[in-house]
């Protein structure tokens, strides 16, 4: 399951300023304009070209529920570019990102600290510099387990660190069981 890939292109679409196409034939003339033709829409969807040429006429009007969720997951995709890159490049720039997160977390420090991990509720406001972090290595094609170690640093520096004002010997923090992850712009 990709929590934190999901997350993230959740977090991005909530800054949409409209909403997507509802009907299945709005959904297929958009991919067709945006994919300049029926036949790459066919393929993308994988169904006929004239499958697709009978929804733009509204011949067909309600798709299989498989065809119908592959359908908005690639309008949605796809769906105002532009208000998504502004709404990364400020997060990565001025206003950071909120995490609210419910996992087991840990940290590794010196021997006498109480460093056994446990489960934790947090909602923390991490600085533009991870959101950056974040938003390049999931652009790069980054895999869950490398946005969950960002997250994980972030949360060393920001929540256990305050910024380098305190617990200065800790070395690494361990964030495993993860029943939840949100992320707010």
């Amino acid at each position: 399951m990709a929590q934190f890939g999901d997350g993230l292109e959740k977090a991005v679409q909530r800054s949409f300023t409209r909403p997507i196409p509802k009907s299945a034939g709005a959904q297929m003339r958009y991919l067709v304009r945006q994919l300049k033709g029926t036949r790459a829409a066919a393929e993308l969807l994988g169904v006929s070209q004239r499958t697709v040429e009978r929804y733009l006429k509204n011949q067909i009007r309600k798709p299989r529920p498989q065809l119908a969720a592959r359908l908005e997951t690639e309008v949605r995709g796809r769906w105002q570019p532009q208000i998504r890159a502004r709404a990364r490049q400020r997060a990565a720039t001025t206003d950071g990102i909120v995490i609210d997160t419910r996992a087991r977390i840990g940290y590794t420090a010196p021997i006498g600290s109480t460093d056994d991990a446990r489960l934790r509720q947090l909602t923390v406001a991490l600085p533009p510099q991870y959101a950056a972090r974040l938003f390049d290595a999931q652009q790069e094609g980054a895999d869950d387990g490398r946005l969950q170690e960002i997250t994980a640093e972030a949360l060393k520096d920001v929540y256990f660190q305050d910024g380098g004002r305190r617990a200065g010997t800790l070395e690494q923090v361990r964030f495993t069981d993860v029943e939840h992850v949100d992320f707010e712009l």
